[in-house]
């Protein structure tokens, strides 16, 4: 029997083929289950552990009880993308338009799936930066497209521009961008975001952007490409409900762009999941609704629970990276004498109860090295878990 190869490309790029050719877990999975097994705080996943506004849950249940369990339209509810483009504007001075320009998802990996596998063609290259979501390097494969890479160093996480320009090429067809940034936390810089517009016009690329983290930063604003001049015309902008309103297990996503964007990547959303979550979208709408000071409370919340658990990060003995955004604060664990974080993160169950993340599970292995020593920890837990993983975490200097 004869197979397609894509599935083969698009696990590699997510690191799942073994050498023999076997599907092998992410270090997620891995990771996950360890804390399972071992009863540890699960600092790798990022998924908070508290529900969303009441607002919105009670939306969703209001709107099972009313019957909106059949399938919605396939672009999504009319009201979710009034909402959408309502949030474009009351956040951004972006605006677009409902019936031809917004698109929902089932939430922002299908946004980024549909995208991908609509515009690129066979060996179309797509540069990342790195570390990278790990979903990218697969779906990426997945669309026979190739990855390129630039790096994200210490201290800052912010690429080298002229890195940046030799990147980028006539070969790119897509620039996908990520900011607020997972796993490192960094806000990419208005000069980071100008120099990408530069080089999508220079090369005639498309701009896609990830901003599932948009209402969580902890000082520099979070800056939609799309808002800049000459970007908007060429930009995809991709978000979901889940980060915002604590409801990751929903799916709800979406993207904005031009009319003719939108078109082709309904053209293949529509076989891909076709529709989700019909009682779940109106109540998304109801949440990007909500005051103003819902959106800046989340990110004051979350605010408090990353400097708790970056100081006990530093109490421990680890060197913390800043954290400008995101769920997530990255730790250097070579100052406590590990300098592989692989290893590390294995041993940190019994060391301290606690799971963790290494910074390479993002990474190709030719830049792996760089991150070695590197740990990913999750802040979005409740106060009370992150107390309790801060003062497990200082007993491994003991």
């Amino acid at each position: 029997m004869t197979v397609n190869g894509s599935w083969r490309r698009a696990a590699r790029g997510a690191g799942l083929l073994g050498d023999d050719g076997s599907i092998a877990s992410t270090i997620f999975a891995e990771m996950s289950a360890l804390a399972a097994r071992t009863g540890a705080i699960n600092l790798g996943q990022g998924f908070p552990d508290e529900d969303g506004p009441t607002e919105v849950l009670n939306a969703a249940i209001a709107a099972i009880r009313d019957g909106e369990n059949q399938y919605p339209p396939g672009i999504g509810i009319r009201d979710l993308r009034e909402a959408i483009v309502e949030h474009q504007e009351r956040f951004y001075g972006l605006r677009f338009d409902p019936d031809r320009e917004v698109l929902v998802t089932a939430g922002a990996t299908e946004a980024l799936a549909a995208t991908l596998l609509a515009l690129l063609e066979p060996g179309d290259e797509v540069v990342t930066f790195e570390p990278f979501y790990d979903a990218y390097g697969a779906l990426i494969g997945l669309a026979d497209g190739i990855h390129r890479t630039v790096p994200l160093r210490l201290p800052d996480f912010q690429p080298d521009l002229d890195e940046l320009r030799a990147s980028v090429t006539d070969r790119t067809r897509i620039i996908l961008v990520n900011t607020p940034h997972n796993p490192t936390g960094t806000v990419l810089s208005n000069e980071v975001l100008q120099t990408i517009i530069e080089l999508a016009h220079r090369h005639d690329a498309i701009v896609v952007t990830d901003e599932v983290y948009e209402h969580l930063t902890f000082g520099p604003p979070h800056v939609p490409i799309a808002t800049l001049p000459g970007a908007r015309e060429r930009t995809i902008s991709i978000s979901s409900g889940g980060k915002t309103f604590n409801t990751t297990g929903w799916k709800i996503g979406w993207l904005t762009a031009p009319t003719e964007l939108v078109t082709a990547v309904l053209a293949v959303k529509q076989f891909l999941t076709y529709v989700n979550g019909a009682p779940f979208q109106p109540a998304i709408a109801a949440g990007l609704r909500l005051p103003r000071e819902y959106f800046t409370g989340i990110a004051d919340n979350l605010r408090v629970k990353k400097d708790l658990l970056s100081d006990g990060l530093r109490t421990a003995g680890f060197d913390v990276s800043p954290s400008a955004g995101t769920y997530f604060v990255v730790a250097d664990a070579a100052p406590l004498g590990y300098r592989d974080a692989v290893k590390f993160c294995l041993a940190l169950p019994d060391l301290a109860g606690v799971v963790a993340v290494p910074l390479s599970a993002f990474c190709k292995d030719d830049y792996a090295d760089s991150t070695a020593s590197l740990v990913r920890f999750a802040f979005c837990k409740r106060i009370d878990v992150l107390e309790r993983a801060a003062a497990q975490l200082a007993d491994i200097r003991r």
